[in-house]
Protein backbone atom coordinates (compact mmCIF):
# COMPACT_ATOMS: atom_id res chain seq x y z
CA UNK A 1 0.00 0.00 0.00
CA UNK A 2 3.26 2.44 -0.26
CA UNK A 3 3.20 2.67 -4.03
CA UNK A 4 0.89 5.95 -4.10
CA UNK A 5 0.19 5.94 -7.91
CA UNK A 6 -3.45 7.02 -7.45
CA UNK A 7 -4.77 10.34 -6.49
CA UNK A 8 -7.95 11.04 -8.06
CA UNK A 9 -10.16 7.95 -8.88
CA UNK A 10 -13.58 7.67 -11.07
CA UNK A 11 -15.57 4.22 -9.99
CA UNK A 12 -18.69 3.45 -11.84
CA UNK A 13 -20.82 0.43 -9.97
CA UNK A 14 -23.13 -1.33 -12.42
CA UNK A 15 -25.60 -3.02 -10.24
CA UNK A 16 -26.83 -6.77 -10.61
CA UNK A 17 -31.00 -7.12 -10.91
CA UNK A 18 -32.15 -5.21 -8.56
CA UNK A 19 -35.30 -3.23 -8.40
CA UNK A 20 -34.40 -0.80 -5.33
CA UNK A 21 -33.22 2.45 -5.34
CA UNK A 22 -29.27 2.55 -5.94
CA UNK A 23 -29.67 4.79 -2.43
CA UNK A 24 -29.29 1.39 -1.09
CA UNK A 25 -25.54 1.20 -2.46
CA UNK A 26 -24.74 4.49 -0.82
CA UNK A 27 -25.52 3.34 2.52
CA UNK A 28 -23.91 -0.37 2.12
CA UNK A 29 -20.78 1.41 1.23
CA UNK A 30 -20.94 3.94 3.94
CA UNK A 31 -21.75 0.90 6.92
CA UNK A 32 -19.47 -1.42 5.31
CA UNK A 33 -16.35 1.47 4.50
CA UNK A 34 -16.17 2.30 8.26
CA UNK A 35 -16.24 -1.23 9.60
CA UNK A 36 -13.08 -2.08 7.44
CA UNK A 37 -11.52 1.09 7.83
CA UNK A 38 -11.40 0.33 11.73
CA UNK A 39 -10.47 -3.05 10.64
CA UNK A 40 -7.55 -2.41 8.27
CA UNK A 41 -6.41 0.92 9.90
CA UNK A 42 -7.19 3.57 7.70
CA UNK A 43 -9.89 6.54 6.87
CA UNK A 44 -12.60 6.86 4.84
CA UNK A 45 -14.94 9.43 4.63
CA UNK A 46 -18.05 10.42 2.40
CA UNK A 47 -19.77 13.33 1.61
CA UNK A 48 -22.90 14.07 -1.07
CA UNK A 49 -21.78 14.03 -4.80
CA UNK A 50 -21.52 17.51 -6.11
CA UNK A 51 -22.55 18.68 -9.30
CA UNK A 52 -25.14 16.75 -11.21
CA UNK A 53 -25.28 13.47 -13.10
CA UNK A 54 -25.79 10.12 -11.99
CA UNK A 55 -26.60 9.42 -8.95
CA UNK A 56 -23.37 8.58 -6.43
CA UNK A 57 -21.62 9.86 -3.82
CA UNK A 58 -17.97 11.30 -3.00
CA UNK A 59 -15.10 9.53 -0.69
CA UNK A 60 -11.81 10.72 0.36
CA UNK A 61 -9.39 7.83 1.55
CA UNK A 62 -6.73 7.93 4.05
CA UNK A 63 -3.96 5.48 3.84
CA UNK A 64 -1.44 6.89 5.76
CA UNK A 65 0.12 10.31 4.10
CA UNK A 66 -1.86 9.62 0.96
CA UNK A 67 -5.43 11.36 0.59
CA UNK A 68 -7.01 10.02 -2.27
CA UNK A 69 -10.20 11.77 -3.50
CA UNK A 70 -12.71 8.85 -5.42
CA UNK A 71 -16.00 9.87 -6.87
CA UNK A 72 -18.51 7.11 -7.25
CA UNK A 73 -21.67 6.62 -10.16
CA UNK A 74 -24.26 4.44 -9.78
CA UNK A 75 -25.22 3.23 -13.42
CA UNK A 76 -28.96 2.78 -12.65
CA UNK A 77 -30.89 0.49 -14.70
CA UNK A 78 -33.38 -0.46 -12.10
CA UNK A 79 -36.13 1.00 -13.69
CA UNK A 80 -35.65 -1.51 -16.95
CA UNK A 81 -35.54 -4.25 -13.61
CA UNK A 82 -38.94 -3.19 -12.10
CA UNK A 83 -40.81 -3.02 -15.37
CA UNK A 84 -39.36 -6.67 -16.50
CA UNK A 85 -40.98 -7.86 -13.41
CA UNK A 86 -45.00 -9.28 -13.86
CA UNK A 87 -47.55 -7.57 -12.11
CA UNK A 88 -49.70 -10.40 -11.54
CA UNK A 89 -49.81 -13.59 -10.54
CA UNK A 90 -50.38 -15.51 -13.61
CA UNK A 91 -47.97 -14.00 -15.51
CA UNK A 92 -45.38 -15.02 -13.37
CA UNK A 93 -46.46 -18.38 -13.53
CA UNK A 94 -46.40 -17.98 -17.61
CA UNK A 95 -42.64 -16.67 -16.85
CA UNK A 96 -41.86 -19.96 -14.83
CA UNK A 97 -42.79 -22.51 -17.91
CA UNK A 98 -41.20 -20.15 -20.53
CA UNK A 99 -37.96 -20.23 -18.80
CA UNK A 100 -37.81 -23.60 -17.77
CA UNK A 101 -38.64 -24.56 -21.85
CA UNK A 102 -35.22 -22.21 -22.63
CA UNK A 103 -32.55 -23.58 -20.40
CA UNK A 104 -33.89 -27.10 -20.30
CA UNK A 105 -34.82 -27.21 -24.42
CA UNK A 106 -31.79 -25.55 -25.18
CA UNK A 107 -29.90 -28.03 -22.97
CA UNK A 108 -27.98 -25.05 -21.05
CA UNK A 109 -29.50 -26.24 -17.66
CA UNK A 110 -27.44 -29.47 -17.89
CA UNK A 111 -24.19 -27.83 -18.91
CA UNK A 112 -24.78 -25.34 -16.36
CA UNK A 113 -25.12 -28.01 -13.81
CA UNK A 114 -20.78 -29.26 -14.83
CA UNK A 115 -20.23 -25.83 -13.81
CA UNK A 116 -20.96 -24.92 -10.13
CA UNK A 117 -24.35 -26.65 -8.47
CA UNK A 118 -24.70 -23.22 -6.27
CA UNK A 119 -26.28 -21.19 -9.00
CA UNK A 120 -28.39 -23.80 -10.79
CA UNK A 121 -29.84 -25.07 -7.39
CA UNK A 122 -30.21 -20.82 -6.75
CA UNK A 123 -31.69 -20.90 -10.66
CA UNK A 124 -34.03 -23.92 -9.90
CA UNK A 125 -34.85 -23.07 -6.41
CA UNK A 126 -37.65 -20.33 -7.22
CA UNK A 127 -39.45 -23.11 -9.75
CA UNK A 128 -39.51 -25.60 -7.53
CA UNK A 129 -41.14 -23.41 -4.40
CA UNK A 130 -43.56 -21.55 -6.74
CA UNK A 131 -45.00 -24.78 -7.79
CA UNK A 132 -44.90 -25.90 -4.19
CA UNK A 133 -47.23 -22.53 -3.43
CA UNK A 134 -49.50 -23.77 -6.52
CA UNK A 135 -49.57 -26.89 -4.96
CA UNK A 136 -50.18 -26.06 -1.54
CA UNK A 137 -52.98 -23.19 -2.76
CA UNK A 138 -54.73 -25.57 -5.20
CA UNK A 139 -54.77 -28.50 -2.19
CA UNK A 140 -55.93 -26.32 0.41
CA UNK A 141 -58.96 -25.00 -2.00
CA UNK A 142 -60.14 -28.37 -2.49
CA UNK A 143 -59.93 -29.64 0.71
CA UNK A 144 -62.16 -27.07 1.79
CA UNK A 145 -64.67 -27.48 -1.26
CA UNK A 146 -64.82 -31.29 0.15
CA UNK A 147 -65.43 -30.20 3.30
CA UNK A 148 -68.70 -27.96 2.23
CA UNK A 149 -69.62 -30.73 -0.34
CA UNK A 150 -69.42 -33.36 2.84
CA UNK A 151 -71.73 -31.38 4.85
CA UNK A 152 -74.11 -30.99 2.31
CA UNK A 153 -74.55 -34.91 1.91
CA UNK A 154 -74.29 -35.18 5.77
CA UNK A 155 -77.68 -32.76 6.22
CA UNK A 156 -79.07 -35.37 3.12
CA UNK A 157 -78.85 -32.74 0.46
CA UNK A 158 -78.60 -33.91 -3.24
CA UNK A 159 -76.89 -31.32 -6.17
CA UNK A 160 -80.28 -29.98 -6.86
CA UNK A 161 -81.88 -26.70 -5.54
CA UNK A 162 -79.75 -25.48 -2.13
CA UNK A 163 -77.42 -28.06 -2.67
CA UNK A 164 -76.20 -26.97 -5.49
CA UNK A 165 -76.32 -23.50 -4.82
CA UNK A 166 -73.98 -24.50 -2.04
CA UNK A 167 -71.75 -26.66 -3.46
CA UNK A 168 -71.32 -23.80 -6.04
CA UNK A 169 -70.01 -21.75 -2.97
CA UNK A 170 -68.15 -23.73 -1.64
CA UNK A 171 -66.05 -23.81 -4.91
CA UNK A 172 -65.94 -20.66 -5.26
CA UNK A 173 -64.64 -20.12 -1.85
CA UNK A 174 -61.96 -22.96 -2.26
CA UNK A 175 -60.74 -20.74 -5.26
CA UNK A 176 -60.61 -17.70 -3.01
CA UNK A 177 -58.60 -19.56 -0.35
CA UNK A 178 -56.53 -20.88 -3.10
CA UNK A 179 -56.31 -16.99 -4.32
CA UNK A 180 -55.57 -15.75 -1.00
CA UNK A 181 -52.47 -18.26 -0.43
CA UNK A 182 -51.03 -17.72 -3.34
CA UNK A 183 -51.54 -13.42 -2.81
CA UNK A 184 -50.12 -14.07 0.76
CA UNK A 185 -46.45 -15.86 -0.47
CA UNK A 186 -45.93 -13.04 -3.01
CA UNK A 187 -46.73 -10.52 -0.51
CA UNK A 188 -44.39 -11.90 1.33
CA UNK A 189 -41.57 -12.68 -1.66
CA UNK A 190 -39.07 -10.45 0.57
CA UNK A 191 -38.64 -13.32 3.06
CA UNK A 192 -38.50 -16.08 -0.03
CA UNK A 193 -37.11 -14.55 -3.08
CA UNK A 194 -38.89 -16.71 -5.20
CA UNK A 195 -40.51 -14.44 -7.19
CA UNK A 196 -37.33 -11.95 -7.14
CA UNK A 197 -34.87 -14.90 -8.86
CA UNK A 198 -38.07 -16.08 -11.25
CA UNK A 199 -37.91 -12.75 -12.67
CA UNK A 200 -34.45 -12.45 -12.50
CA UNK A 201 -33.82 -15.42 -14.65
CA UNK A 202 -36.83 -15.03 -16.80
CA UNK A 203 -34.91 -11.44 -17.93
CA UNK A 204 -31.92 -13.59 -18.94
CA UNK A 205 -33.97 -16.03 -20.91
CA UNK A 206 -36.91 -13.75 -22.30
CA UNK A 207 -34.68 -13.33 -25.68
CA UNK A 208 -32.41 -16.35 -25.18
CA UNK A 209 -29.49 -15.11 -24.07
CA UNK A 210 -29.94 -11.09 -26.10
CA UNK A 211 -30.33 -7.86 -24.29
CA UNK A 212 -33.46 -6.53 -24.96
CA UNK A 213 -33.62 -2.70 -27.04
CA UNK A 214 -34.42 -0.69 -23.58
CA UNK A 215 -31.21 -2.77 -21.85
CA UNK A 216 -29.52 -2.10 -25.07
CA UNK A 217 -30.19 1.80 -25.21
CA UNK A 218 -29.02 2.08 -21.72
CA UNK A 219 -25.94 0.51 -21.88
CA UNK A 220 -25.08 3.30 -24.76
CA UNK A 221 -25.50 5.86 -22.02
CA UNK A 222 -23.59 3.74 -19.39
CA UNK A 223 -20.57 3.71 -22.62
CA UNK A 224 -20.96 7.65 -22.76
CA UNK A 225 -20.82 8.17 -18.91
CA UNK A 226 -17.61 6.22 -18.71
CA UNK A 227 -16.36 8.12 -22.30
CA UNK A 228 -17.06 11.34 -20.44
CA UNK A 229 -14.54 10.03 -17.58
CA UNK A 230 -11.49 8.97 -19.15
CA UNK A 231 -11.33 12.33 -20.56
CA UNK A 232 -11.16 14.23 -17.06
CA UNK A 233 -7.94 14.41 -15.13
CA UNK A 234 -8.27 11.31 -12.98
CA UNK A 235 -5.77 8.83 -12.44
CA UNK A 236 -8.13 5.67 -12.74
CA UNK A 237 -11.08 4.92 -14.44
CA UNK A 238 -12.87 1.90 -12.14
CA UNK A 239 -16.13 -0.18 -13.50
CA UNK A 240 -17.41 -2.76 -10.96
CA UNK A 241 -19.54 -5.14 -12.56
CA UNK A 242 -21.56 -6.85 -9.49
CA UNK A 243 -23.39 -10.39 -10.31
CA UNK A 244 -25.79 -9.48 -13.26
CA UNK A 245 -23.91 -6.17 -13.58
CA UNK A 246 -20.76 -8.04 -14.38
CA UNK A 247 -21.86 -9.24 -17.70
CA UNK A 248 -23.28 -5.65 -18.68
CA UNK A 249 -19.77 -4.09 -17.98
CA UNK A 250 -18.09 -6.26 -20.39
CA UNK A 251 -20.58 -5.10 -23.68
CA UNK A 252 -20.38 -1.89 -22.03
CA UNK A 253 -16.49 -1.77 -22.08
CA UNK A 254 -16.32 -3.94 -25.53
CA UNK A 255 -18.16 -1.08 -26.82
CA UNK A 256 -15.92 1.71 -25.74
CA UNK A 257 -12.84 -0.06 -26.87
CA UNK A 258 -14.25 -1.75 -30.41
CA UNK A 259 -15.20 2.37 -31.24
CA UNK A 260 -11.81 4.24 -30.26
CA UNK A 261 -13.41 5.52 -26.97
CA UNK A 262 -10.37 4.77 -25.06
CA UNK A 263 -7.59 7.46 -25.04
CA UNK A 264 -4.17 5.36 -25.17
CA UNK A 265 -2.86 8.50 -22.98
CA UNK A 266 -6.18 8.79 -20.41
CA UNK A 267 -6.62 7.00 -17.33
CA UNK A 268 -5.78 3.87 -16.09
CA UNK A 269 -9.20 1.41 -16.88
CA UNK A 270 -9.61 -0.95 -15.00
CA UNK A 271 -12.54 -3.32 -14.47
CA UNK A 272 -13.52 -5.59 -11.91
CA UNK A 273 -16.20 -8.12 -11.63
CA UNK A 274 -17.98 -9.35 -8.82
CA UNK A 275 -20.08 -12.23 -8.02
CA UNK A 276 -20.51 -13.09 -11.56
CA UNK A 277 -23.37 -15.02 -13.09
CA UNK A 278 -22.19 -14.94 -16.69
CA UNK A 279 -22.97 -18.25 -17.81
CA UNK A 280 -26.45 -18.11 -16.65
CA UNK A 281 -26.25 -15.44 -19.87
CA UNK A 282 -23.45 -16.54 -22.39
CA UNK A 283 -24.41 -20.50 -22.25
CA UNK A 284 -28.11 -19.26 -24.07
CA UNK A 285 -28.24 -19.60 -27.85
CA UNK A 286 -29.03 -16.19 -28.92
CA UNK A 287 -26.32 -14.74 -26.72
CA UNK A 288 -24.15 -13.68 -29.46
CA UNK A 289 -23.33 -9.93 -28.57
CA UNK A 290 -22.44 -11.18 -24.73
CA UNK A 291 -19.58 -14.20 -25.99
CA UNK A 292 -18.26 -11.87 -28.79
CA UNK A 293 -17.96 -9.49 -26.01
CA UNK A 294 -16.28 -11.79 -23.71
CA UNK A 295 -14.03 -12.63 -26.41
CA UNK A 296 -12.85 -9.21 -27.67
CA UNK A 297 -12.67 -7.76 -24.05
CA UNK A 298 -10.56 -10.75 -22.85
CA UNK A 299 -7.94 -10.03 -25.22
CA UNK A 300 -7.69 -6.32 -25.07
CA UNK A 301 -4.08 -4.47 -23.75
CA UNK A 302 -6.01 -1.32 -22.87
CA UNK A 303 -7.37 -2.56 -19.52
CA UNK A 304 -6.77 -4.73 -16.66
CA UNK A 305 -9.74 -6.92 -15.26
CA UNK A 306 -9.98 -8.59 -12.51
CA UNK A 307 -13.09 -11.04 -11.56
CA UNK A 308 -13.46 -12.41 -8.20
CA UNK A 309 -15.97 -14.75 -6.93
CA UNK A 310 -16.00 -17.45 -3.81
CA UNK A 311 -16.93 -20.99 -3.52
CA UNK A 312 -19.22 -19.58 -0.44
CA UNK A 313 -21.34 -17.65 -2.45
CA UNK A 314 -23.73 -19.93 -3.62
CA UNK A 315 -25.50 -17.68 -6.18
CA UNK A 316 -22.12 -16.82 -8.07
CA UNK A 317 -20.06 -18.75 -10.93
CA UNK A 318 -17.42 -19.20 -7.98
CA UNK A 319 -13.80 -19.37 -10.04
CA UNK A 320 -15.55 -19.78 -13.31
CA UNK A 321 -13.65 -17.95 -15.82
CA UNK A 322 -16.02 -16.46 -18.05
CA UNK A 323 -14.30 -16.27 -20.77
CA UNK A 324 -13.16 -19.95 -20.90
CA UNK A 325 -16.70 -21.13 -20.00
CA UNK A 326 -18.62 -20.12 -22.17
CA UNK A 327 -15.97 -21.26 -25.22
CA UNK A 328 -14.96 -18.19 -26.68
CA UNK A 329 -11.18 -18.06 -25.42
CA UNK A 330 -9.06 -17.89 -28.06
CA UNK A 331 -4.61 -17.96 -28.27
CA UNK A 332 -4.75 -14.35 -27.62
CA UNK A 333 -6.38 -14.33 -24.18
CA UNK A 334 -5.30 -12.07 -21.51
CA UNK A 335 -8.16 -11.25 -19.09
CA UNK A 336 -9.52 -12.02 -17.34
CA UNK A 337 -7.34 -13.06 -13.69
CA UNK A 338 -9.78 -15.03 -11.56
CA UNK A 339 -9.06 -14.77 -8.05
CA UNK A 340 -11.26 -16.19 -4.77
CA UNK A 341 -12.21 -14.22 -2.35
CA UNK A 342 -12.00 -17.56 0.04
CA UNK A 343 -14.82 -16.16 2.54
CA UNK A 344 -13.88 -19.18 5.00
CA UNK A 345 -10.27 -17.82 5.08
CA UNK A 346 -11.04 -14.06 4.94
CA UNK A 347 -14.03 -14.40 7.54
CA UNK A 348 -13.70 -14.96 11.28
CA UNK A 349 -15.18 -18.38 11.99
CA UNK A 350 -17.61 -16.65 14.04
CA UNK A 351 -18.49 -14.44 11.59
CA UNK A 352 -18.62 -17.24 8.72
CA UNK A 353 -21.12 -19.16 11.15
CA UNK A 354 -23.15 -16.61 11.31
CA UNK A 355 -23.74 -15.55 7.50
CA UNK A 356 -22.62 -18.82 6.07
CA UNK A 357 -26.54 -19.76 5.14
CA UNK A 358 -27.79 -16.31 4.50
CA UNK A 359 -26.76 -16.91 0.51
CA UNK A 360 -28.27 -13.24 -0.21
CA UNK A 361 -26.07 -11.57 2.07
CA UNK A 362 -22.95 -13.77 0.79
CA UNK A 363 -23.73 -12.61 -2.61
CA UNK A 364 -22.92 -9.16 -1.70
CA UNK A 365 -20.29 -9.64 0.80
CA UNK A 366 -17.82 -8.34 -2.18
CA UNK A 367 -19.31 -4.95 -1.42
CA UNK A 368 -18.67 -5.35 2.38
CA UNK A 369 -16.08 -5.58 5.34
CA UNK A 370 -14.17 -8.85 5.94
CA UNK A 371 -12.70 -8.99 9.23
CA UNK A 372 -9.65 -10.91 8.28
CA UNK A 373 -8.58 -9.18 4.64
CA UNK A 374 -6.51 -10.98 2.07
CA UNK A 375 -5.29 -9.09 -0.57
CA UNK A 376 -8.89 -8.48 -1.52
CA UNK A 377 -10.15 -5.21 -0.22
CA UNK A 378 -13.30 -3.79 -2.13
CA UNK A 379 -12.79 0.01 0.00
CA UNK A 380 -9.09 -0.07 -0.98
CA UNK A 381 -9.76 -0.74 -4.36
CA UNK A 382 -11.99 2.08 -5.06
CA UNK A 383 -10.63 4.64 -2.70
CA UNK A 384 -7.06 3.47 -1.93
CA UNK A 385 -3.54 5.04 -3.70
CA UNK A 386 -2.93 1.50 -5.37
CA UNK A 387 -4.28 0.83 -8.79
CA UNK A 388 -6.23 -2.21 -9.83
CA UNK A 389 -3.79 -3.33 -11.88
CA UNK A 390 -0.67 -2.44 -9.54
CA UNK A 391 -2.49 -4.40 -6.66
CA UNK A 392 -2.49 -7.68 -8.86
CA UNK A 393 0.67 -7.35 -10.86
CA UNK A 394 2.16 -10.31 -10.95
CA UNK A 395 -0.23 -11.92 -8.86
CA UNK A 396 -1.66 -16.01 -10.09
CA UNK A 397 -4.98 -16.89 -10.68
CA UNK A 398 -6.56 -18.68 -7.97
CA UNK A 399 -5.86 -22.81 -8.24
CA UNK A 400 -9.53 -23.71 -7.99
CA UNK A 401 -9.99 -21.49 -11.36
CA UNK A 402 -12.60 -24.02 -13.72
CA UNK A 403 -11.26 -22.47 -16.78
CA UNK A 404 -12.63 -25.51 -19.32
CA UNK A 405 -15.58 -24.87 -22.07
CA UNK A 406 -18.34 -26.36 -21.22
CA UNK A 407 -20.85 -24.18 -23.21
CA UNK A 408 -22.56 -26.05 -26.25
CA UNK A 409 -23.12 -22.34 -27.36
CA UNK A 410 -19.87 -20.70 -28.55
CA UNK A 411 -21.50 -18.94 -31.75
CA UNK A 412 -19.78 -15.31 -31.95
CA UNK A 413 -20.49 -11.95 -34.18
CA UNK A 414 -17.17 -11.84 -36.96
Amino acid sequence: MSNNTIARRKVFYIPGYDPIHPRRYRELYRKESAAQAAISGYGITLRPKSGGGVYGWEVEGTFGAARIETQIDVLIWSDIVRGSMSNTIPATYLQLLRTAWVYIGTGALWRLMRLRKGPVIAALYPVVFLLWQLGLALLAGWLLLRLVMQAVLAVGMDMQGLGLVLGVAGGAAGLALSLAILRWFRAKDGWFFAYYLMHDFAFSAHLRGAYPPALEARMAQFGDAVAKALAEPVDEVLIVGHSSGAHLAVSVLADLLRAGRVPPEGPRLAFLSLGQVVPMVSFLPDALRVRTDLQYLSESDALTWVDVTAPGDGCSFALCDPVAVSGVARAGKRWPLVLSAAFTQTLSPARWKALRWRFFRLHFQYLCAFDRPGDYDYFAITAGPVSLAERYQGRAASKSRIARAVSGHITVTP
